[in-house]
């Protein structure tokens, strides 16, 4: 198959990797300059434990790119989605389509630009980090889920699941893409929480004094779900009805340990939330990601305020009022009703 994909960072720069190594002809398109050059000049390498290879492919700026594509791959930051996908959609054949590998519920901002036909859902929680231009850690495996926005089963799905599986074996084709979508914004607050702080992701979610505080975070999103008539979907440890409102709390338990030996397994210790204040210094997907929930159970008349808290204080951090560390962390604790 031949592939755009549009941002080669961390989760972009691996799936295009291993396609391309895998026979596909796959074209990158990132806004950094360094890492194009380095894209051209010696291709895109990926170390970590679980591969370790380069692979060569021509990689543009944004205003470099000519020609059309009808298997677009949307890899940039929630924030960017719709300047992106304003920009790549004179590159979209008329009977292409653009795939979110993003996280959040940017399907929803894709198909306002470029319509439901030409949108394809996705969903991917494997552990990869931008290192430096030209390098990417792809740190550990986790699921890759494909699936169309209205739950049909089509043939471009089959073939384009059958090409992801040339870079996750165990890719999904799924019917219910938003269930898996909207169970990732609630392991997503999650994540966001554990970023408030320097903990990794499973030294955080395996700290007693703040499970109850991660329930509840789920809760919330679940209950949007929920009334919106969403079936959430689990992964990687992650168990939607364990989050459920008359969920016990030893099931809550449970899942949350099975999501603490997840992230032991993987060489990325911390999120990429955690790494984009900490590291890269930079806003986060705060706003993109979490926001939407916060308007879509007010149409439904779900509150949100553990996630509406857990947004200012990832303003704070951001904006360098508070630090990460646990103190800040018992700030969104304190808004436990």
């Amino acid at each position: 198959m031949r592939f755009l994909v549009w941002g080669a960072g961390a989760i972009g720069g691996t799936i295009g990797a291993h396609l391309a190594r895998a026979g596909h002809d796959v074209t990158f398109v990132d806004r950094v300059g360094e890492h194009v050059a380095a894209i051209n000049s010696s291709g895109l390498r990926i170390t970590g434990p679980i591969a370790e290879f380069a692979t060569r492919m021509p990689a543009f700026s944004p205003d470099e790119l000519d020609g059309t594509f009808e298997h677009v791959v949307l890899a940039v930051k929630a924030q960017d989605t719709d300047a992106a996908t304003r920009s790549l959609a004179p590159h979209l054949a008329g009977d292409g389509y653009v795939v979110s590998a993003q996280n959040g519920l940017n399907e929803l901002v894709i198909k306002s630009v470029v319509g439901d036909e030409r949108t394809m859902g996705c969903f991917v929680n494997f552990g990869a980090d931008y290192l430096e231009p030209g390098v990417i850690q792809y740190a550990g495996r986790g699921a890759v889920v494909v699936g169309e926005i209205d739950g049909r089963v089509t043939p471009r799905l089959v073939e384009l699941h059958r090409a992801l599986r040339d870079f996750e074996e165990r890719a999904i084709l799924t019917t219910n893409i938003w269930g898996y979508l909207w169970g990732k914004l609630a392991y997503g607050a999650q994540l966001f929480a554990t970023a408030l702080t320097n903990d990794s992701i499973a030294d955080a979610l395996a700290a007693p004094a703040y499970r109850g505080l991660y329930v509840e975070l789920a809760r919330e999103v679940m209950r949007v779900a929920r009334a919106r008539g969403i079936t959430p979907e689990g992964f990687d440890g992650f168990d939607p009805s364990a989050f459920a409102p008359e969920a016990d709390a030893a099931r809550s338990e449970r899942s949350l340990d099975e999501m603490v030996a997840f992230n032991r397994r993987s060489a990325k210790t911390h999120s990429g939330v955690w790494r984009d204040i900490a590291v890269r210094k930079r806003r986060t997907e705060a706003d993109a990601q979490l926001g939407p929930i916060i308007g879509l159970g007010a149409e439904v008349g779900v509150p949100t305020p553990l996630v509406a808290r857990l947004i200012e204080l990832m303003h704070d951090v951001e904006e360098g009022r508070r630090p990460q560390s646990r103190e800040t962390l018992d700030l969104l604790k304190g808004a436990l009703v």
